[in-house]
């Protein structure tokens, strides 16, 4: 018994020690981790006009893995589920950040029809570009007259106008506004009528958005369908893993067992992916 707690002592001491040692490595890589994180999403929240300072960034991205670990053990008293939410909690952040990137260029797409023919109705009016695009940003609401505002600075700053649409592309990453852009390039090379251009491209962005507003409509069932089915085997492990938490033991404990979760769990992973890839329609 005395050997026993003796060995038990010295284990549990060596560990503290080894702790102790590898803390400081161990923050070191965790703060650079965690930095390399925070400035990529820096920038990206700068270009939606959302400014927060790095150290509340900081500290969004420590408590948000740390709360979600959190509600998990206590709602469910496991610590693997508390390990797959704080694992959740870490790409929260990300995802959020793209969700926003997604609904500011949808809603940008859906501005530019307006847009342009506020930009039209201004060249007809005798009116520069610049100063098209100037009307463009003070009868416009937000995201679509913060980029032109955007352009508009780096005209004055100097920047040609072809770059300045182009990073204007760059930031927004929508193909009706690569469209429109590559328009405008083009008829002031050329020396085309850019009002008549820009009319023409209108109606094409309006009978696209048509167009993808039926096909939306008309697949809405498939893709609920393949939602359902690709959450459906997660929900029903969550269900039988609370009615009977031993119920997986073999799949765990056993080798044979282990081998079916992995494959179930890639079989899983890989049908989410290939659903998700069949359900993209590009018009």
């Amino acid at each position: 018994m005395a050997l026993e707690i003796a060995i038990l002592f010295t284990v549990f001491i060596s560990i503290f020690f080894l702790g102790q040692w590898l803390s400081p490595f161990l923050e070191k890589i965790l703060s650079r981790w965690q930095a390399k994180r925070l400035e990529e999403f820096g920038p990206r929240l700068s270009e939606m006009f959302i400014d927060v300072p790095f150290s509340k960034l900081m500290l969004i991205d420590t408590i948000v893995p740390l709360v979600t670990a959190g509600l998990g053990f206590v709602l469910t008293n496991s610590w693997i589920v508390a390990l797959v939410l704080a694992g959740l909690g870490v790409i929260t952040p990300y995802l959020v950040i793209r969700y926003l990137e997604k609904m500011r260029r949808v809603k940008f797409t859906n501005q530019l029809i307006d847009g342009l023919m506020i930009i039209s109705s201004s060249l007809k009016a005798g009116l520069s570009l610049p100063q098209a695009f100037e009307a463009l940003a003070e009868e416009m609401t937000p995201p679509i007259s913060q980029e032109f505002t955007l352009v508009l600075r780096q005209l004055q700053m100097g920047v040609t106008l072809e770059t300045a649409l182009y990073n204007l592309k760059n930031r927004m990453r929508v193909p009706e506004l690569d469209m429109a852009v590559t328009s405008i390039l083009v008829a002031r090379e050329t020396g085309g009528s850019l009002t008549d251009i820009l009319t023409q491209v209108s109606n094409t962005i309006r009978e696209r958005n048509r167009l993808n507003s039926r096909v939306n409509a008309l697949t809405i069932q498939a893709r609920l369908q393949g939602l359902i089915m690709s959450v459906l085997p997660i929900l029903f492990g969550l269900f039988v893993y609370q009615t009977d938490k031993h119920f997986f033991d073999i799949f765990i404990n056993d080798e044979v067992g282990r081998m079916f979760l992995i494959y179930a769990v890639i079989s899983e992973i890989l049908g989410i992916f290939f659903i998700r890839k069949f359900s993209i329609i590009d018009i």
